[in-house]
């Protein structure tokens, strides 16, 4: 699910940092990860691994040291995730003479964007709407298991962004010009219900995959049994009830900042088709 799209860039601005768990949005030049024997199993040849933790920032001083650009992650929705960067972490990087800053942005700004706003480095967000990988996460187990969906609100649209252009996008930002100051919502090219999202999986792997809809305390009890707390279960079901308009919106964003198409669900659905077979 990870891509590495600096290509025969990494160099060019000399080293860049990738600040936050190594996840589905791609892979950088040196990172600076609290688990660092986990990420280095995940990471490419080159890649130089310096262990930190965003909630205790002074432990990211010495990774920070020779850092020209930065990307980093405010927050996680796993389950059980204990992920809130502090925004102190700002200040260090400035400090350590860091330039440029890439900020994935959660469900919305906080108190680290509005500190790097007011800092004197260049900035960039990157806002993405439902990551595309997602679907593995939410039905990968039962598609393998037993060739089925079990989800609630069929009809929910969603603009899924393939994570591959996330990865893309936070790149140009780190390492292209004329990016500071901007703010760059991110969706896929179209908006797909959950049970046409279904579909196209099952096109993929060439199998039917019955979509059947949870009732409301159905998906409750799913989500619990996943170990979501009842916050993010209630929010859950008023995504999927009222999903904000910005959700389903097709934007041209990938495509004007990479000067591509973003890519479609049935290209991401056949990529990792492998990983819906049992």
């Amino acid at each position: 699910m990870e891509y590495d799209d600096f290509g025969d860039r990494g160099n060019r601005n000399g080293w860049t940092t990738c600040n936050g768990a190594v996840g589905t949005a791609g892979k950088f030049r040196k990172g600076a990860n609290a688990s660092s024997k986990r990420a280095k199993a995940k990471l490419p040849e080159g890649v130089e691994i310096a262990a930190g933790d965003l909630m205790k920032p002074e432990t990211l001083k010495e990774a920070l040291q020779g850092i020209e650009a930065m990307f980093l992650i405010i927050s996680s929705d796993e389950p059980h995730a204990d992920l809130n960067t502090d925004p102190q972490v700002i200040a260090l990087a400035e400090a350590a003479g860091v330039k440029r800053v890439v900020v994935l942005v959660g469900y919305e700004e906080g108190i680290v964007e509005e500190t790097l706003r007011a800092s004197g480095m260049q900035w960039t967000l990157v806002k993405p709407v439902e990551f595309m990988a997602n679907v593995l996460a939410d039905w990968g187990e039962t598609i393998r298991a037993e060739g089925v969906v079990r989800e609630f609100y069929g009809d929910a649209l969603s603009a899924r962004v393939h994570e591959g252009d996330i990865a893309a996008v936070a790149v140009e930002a780190l390492l292209g010009g004329g990016h500071h100051g901007r703010s760059y919502p991110l969706t896929g090219p179209e908006a797909l219900t959950r049970q046409e999202t279904v579909r196209a999986i099952a096109a993929a792997v060439g199998k039917g995959i019955p979509f059947i809809e949870l009732t409301e305390e159905e998906a409750r009890q799913q989500w619990r049994a996943q170990g979501y707390d009842e916050e993010s279960v209630d929010f859950f079901v008023q995504i999927a009830k009222n999903p904000p308009e910005a959700g389903y919106t097709v934007l041209p964003t990938v495509e004007q900042v990479l000067g591509r198409p973003a890519r479609t669900f049935a290209e991401w659905a056949d990529e990792h088709k492998r990983m819906f077979l049992s």
